[in-house]
């Protein structure tokens, strides 16, 4: 049987190489690091998690528990290997980075139907393909890609947010507490007074950044917005944002704070924290100075500093299939956040997509068209509907649903609704289509909390 070549070992092209390995596809899997390392990276192991170590909620009733149902239904092997590396984030689902990674890595290397190939892709290569290289391709694919898609891509910004020792951290000045009291007391929360937002927010608006070059300088993308750049909006936005105190209460006043900010564990032995909604463009120095201002993190020691590095998009609604592939070359394909896919399970969800369409395509199958009553399906609907304008990286919301009929009134109600639509849908398109069945059999997932706000 013809290899598929996957450019990228991210989470979309893992995915990918994985669910086509398993239908017994022999797959060239290309990987640039270690031997070139993009600005974002750390590592040489696959799927890499350069942002958050949270994979969102996991509340069968949002829209990213639903995608997790999603996920499992079609036996991803991304979501199956985060659940192995699960540390304590209340009702979200966070992952111990490393673990995480180093399992995917293994996973790939051991599979005898991948050739795992550490170098660095500098050409659309033959055959089917699915480019999955991320937002930071090398700059010889990148001018490949430029040249197959044309000059319509785009860019943005990503940011990371800090990694802290909780050794270093004055526990005197936090409590333990998720919020609402969903999925256990996981996050670490630092309580300011009214004083201290204010004080906090003052030296992130003055603080000095971390300036890109002019060539770089795009629109941010709104979910990855730095903590600063928020904070410039209004004395008010990050208390309504991600410093909220709604569904805290601080055992040691019995009222809720003014502000809170959370820490979430970074590593399964609670060695390492990371600042909840903290990615920044700041300088390293201003970090030191500017955080320590939180009064729990006074002495705070960073393990890794918050960074900003450019991210790269095509115009997916003018340029990709429902199925991903390239409408001017179709035997190519492209996943992951380079097809503008935001989030780290989207990621996998399009690595699943882009694999199974070529399998249709090799079975001379209908191309694949997940229902856009479902999560995946409204994701891939809005990214690739030529009618969509001013497109930009798209996470899985409700907003991108159908509507129901008839209407459900209340938010929880109508969210249930969405959820019970896209399950059903969902089991008729792979009722339907058996040869999208994954052979190996769908992901168990552990039973889950409302989601608690984080």
């Amino acid at each position: 049987m013809q290899h598929v070549t996957i450019v990228g070992a991210g989470l979309a092209g893992c995915e990918a190489a994985l669910q086509l390995a398993a239908r017994g596809v022999p797959v060239r899997l290309f990987e640039m690091r270690p031997g070139t390392m993009p600005p974002a990276h750390h590592t040489g192991d696959f799927g890499e998690l350069v942002c958050s170590n949270s994979l969102k909620g996991t509340d069968p009733a949002s829209a990213a528990g639903l995608l997790k149902h999603e996920l499992s239904e079609l036996g991803s092997f991304v979501l199956g290997a985060a659940y192995r590396c699960r540390v304590p984030a209340g009702s979200a689902l966070a992952v111990d980075r490393t673990a995480f990674s180093q399992t995917l890595t293994r996973m790939a290397h051991s599979h005898p139907a991948i050739t795992v190939i550490r170098q660095e892709t500098t050409d659309i290569p033959d055959g089917d393909v699915i480019v999955a290289a991320g937002p930071l391709p090398g700059a010889a694919l990148e001018s490949a890609l430029t040249a197959l898609v044309g000059f319509g891509r785009l860019a943005f910004f990503d940011a990371a947010a800090p990694i802290i020792s909780t050794e270093s951290l004055d526990r005197k000045r936090t409590f333990s507490a998720s919020r609402w009291g969903k999925g256990g007391a996981d996050y670490l929360n630092c309580p300011l007074t009214r004083d201290e937002y204010a004080a906090l927010i003052s030296a992130l608006v003055s603080a000095e950044r971390v300036h890109a070059k002019s060539f770089e300088k795009r629109e941010l993308f709104s979910a990855c917005q730095p903590v600063e750049e928020v904070a410039r909006t209004g004395l008010d936005a990050l208390r309504f944002g991600a410093l909220k105190p709604v569904g805290l209460t601080d055992p040691q006043t019995g009222r809720r704070p003014w502000a809170v900010v959370q820490l979430r564990p970074e590593t399964a032995t609670g060695s390492a924290y990371n600042l909840v909604g903290f990615q920044t463009n700041l300088t390293f120095a201003e970090q030191r100075r500017v955080f320590s201002l939180i009064p729990a993190l006074e002495h705070a020691e960073f393990l890794r500093y918050g960074v900003m590095h450019r991210n790269s998009f095509v115009d997916a609604p003018r340029l990709l299939t429902p199925g991903l592939a390239v409408r001017s070359e179709p035997r190519v394909r492209i996943a992951g956040q380079l097809s503008g896919t935001e989030g780290y399970l989207e990621a996998a969800a399009s690595g699943i997509v882009a694999a199974l369409d070529v399998l249709a395509s090799r079975s001379d199958s209908p191309s694949v068209v997940v229902p856009p009553t479902t999560a995946i399906g409204s994701l891939l609907a809005y990214a690739t509907d030529p009618e969509t304008v001013d497109y930009q990286p798209m996470h899985v919301n409700f907003g991108l649903m159908l509507p129901l009929d008839p209407p459900v009134r209340g938010k929880r109600e109508r969210y249930a609704a969405y959820a019970e639509r896209a399950h059903k849908d969902m089991a008729a398109y792979l009722h339907d289509r058996p040869d999208l069945a994954p052979p190996h059999g769908r992901v168990p997932l552990p039973p889950a909390e409302e989601d608690g706000g984080e």
